[in-house]
């Protein structure tokens, strides 16, 4: 087992304490170590992508003001019901995309830790975008790709179930809920510790709050169905 310091987490490790799961090799995850300027700056880009709203944008282009149609939300779900599905697809790209990219800005400027939380900060973006009067969508496509990044295995199968579930039940939803509700444990499972998981965690319970309303419904049987998936 890796030896835990207060100043470091190296995976295997969780909060100086070894962990029951085996150690998985990679670099230690910087806690208190990382330039403060570096990682402010790397924080406010993946904020800046997270802003950038292709729900709203792909409709636009079409002449369609997203906010009046179907639930009113900019998400890829309400846009393959109202514009269609090459428009709900490229919404769905975009969003994992700067979800992505934005993990990769933290993850290669400053470290793993700070990767996480730029992925946290995109899903705030998305949700409260600087760009589009901090009206934005729920999070999970970005959420998705802040993990494909982070862990691309688990990012890529998180995908694949999203898209499975609603397959099946025509319920986008449900099958955002479910990806959130195992997204930390996922992370956990492939020997992420410490802060990074906490950034995870924050970045899933921001999600699951923004589907307060999708709950609401499902629980009284009127959530919107996705058809044509």
């Amino acid at each position: 087992m890796p030896e835990c310091s207060e100043d470091t987490v190296t995976r295997g490790c969780f909060l100086g304490h070894p962990s029951l799961l085996p150690a998985v090799p990679g670099r230690a995850v910087p806690l208190l170590d990382s330039d403060p300027l570096e990682t402010f700056v790397a924080l406010a880009a993946a904020y800046l992508l997270g802003s950038i709203d292709f729900g709203v944008i792909v409709p636009r282009l079409a002449g369609i003001d997203i906010y009046t149609r179907g639930s009113g939300n900019p998400g890829a779900s309400n846009v393959l019901r109202s514009v269609g599905r090459k428009a709900g697809a490229a919404v769905m790209v975009g969003d994992v995309v700067k979800g992505m990219l934005a993990a990769a800005v933290g993850d290669f400027w400053v470290g793993e830790a700070v990767g996480f939380a730029c992925g946290l900060a995109a899903v705030v973006g998305h949700v409260f975008p600087l760009w589009h009067r901090f009206r934005g969508g729920r999070g999970v496509a970005a959420a998705i790709g802040a993990a494909i990044w982070l862990e691309p295995w688990f990012g890529l199968g998180t995908a694949l179930v999203w898209v499975g579930i609603v397959a099946v039940t025509k319920t986008a939803s449900v099958a955002s809920l479910v990806a959130m509700v195992a997204y930390v444990p996922g992370f956990a499972l492939f020997g992420h510790r410490g802060w990074s998981l906490v950034w995870a965690a924050v970045a899933a319970l921001l999600v699951i709050w923004r589907h307060a309303p999708n709950i609401r419904r499902l629980l009284g049987g009127s959530e919107q169905t996705v058809e044509g998936i």
